[in-house]
């Protein structure tokens, strides 16, 4: 994992550097065991993401087990959130990558706890109209941009999304230029917008080129999922 991390960690460097703007790792631990977290933190990565609720307070628990030392860890929920898992997601994580409705706001907001700091979501785009695939349509950004701003204990920082898997780079480059677009005119309302989340194992450097400031890397760092 030592190799695979440098690696991977050398590339976004480099493709950052390349686009002109700064990129973060995002490490995508779903299904993968709490001492694979572990390992990967004790070279240095802090962000780590997970697609369900349950898995993830285990592996939480687990940690705080394994080395109690490890208090720093950067909790981002990046699957479909159903209504009666937002309590745990506004306790237990920093960001949550996937809102994608408005009934959603009111319960993330109340649940987060005053004297936490806020919850930084991202507005998951379905930048392809994919029937399969959770998301908003992207002309529904900017009302829930607002309501998000609007809630006290959230903090807007951009967008989301998961292109349409493809064989085709130039299919691929459309879908995270649209999702470009679509970013730099929410952020013309919405400056407090920092973050624009695009791109996994086997796409992010292009998907930093065209403006992603955070990739989603799971396969590439931990092997074939489980």
């Amino acid at each position: 994992m030592n190799a695979a991390y440098a690696e991977i960690c050398r590339r976004v460097s480099a493709a950052a550097a390349a686009a002109g703007h700064p990129a973060r790792l995002l490490a995508v631990s779903k299904t993968k065991p709490a001492t694979a977290i572990r390992d990967l933190a004790a070279l240095g990565q802090r962000a780590f993401g997970e697609n369900y609720v349950q898995e993830a307070l285990t592996k939480q628990h687990e940690l705080a087990t394994l080395d109690p030392a490890l208090t720093d860890l950067e909790w981002h929920f990046i699957g479909p959130l159903q209504s009666n898992k937002c309590r745990e997601v506004a306790l237990h994580f920093d960001w949550l990558q996937s809102l994608d409705r408005g009934k959603l706001i009111e319960p993330l907001n109340r649940f987060r706890a005053d004297g936490k700091m806020p919850l930084n979501v991202l507005i998951q785009v379905n930048i392809d109209a994919e029937s399969s695939k959770s998301g908003c349509a992207p002309d529904e950004v900017p009302r829930l941009a607002e309501l998000v701003a609007a809630a006290a204990h959230l903090r807007l920082r951009g967008l989301m999304a998961i292109p349409q898997p493809s064989a085709d780079p130039a299919r691929r480059h459309a879908a995270f230029a649209r999702m470009q677009a679509l970013y730099a005119a929410t952020k013309s309302t919405f400056p407090q917008m920092d973050t624009l989340s695009m791109g996994m194992s086997e796409d992010f450097e292009s998907a930093i080129a065209a403006g992603a400031t955070l990739v989603r890397i799971g396969s590439a760092l931990f092997g074939a999922r489980a």
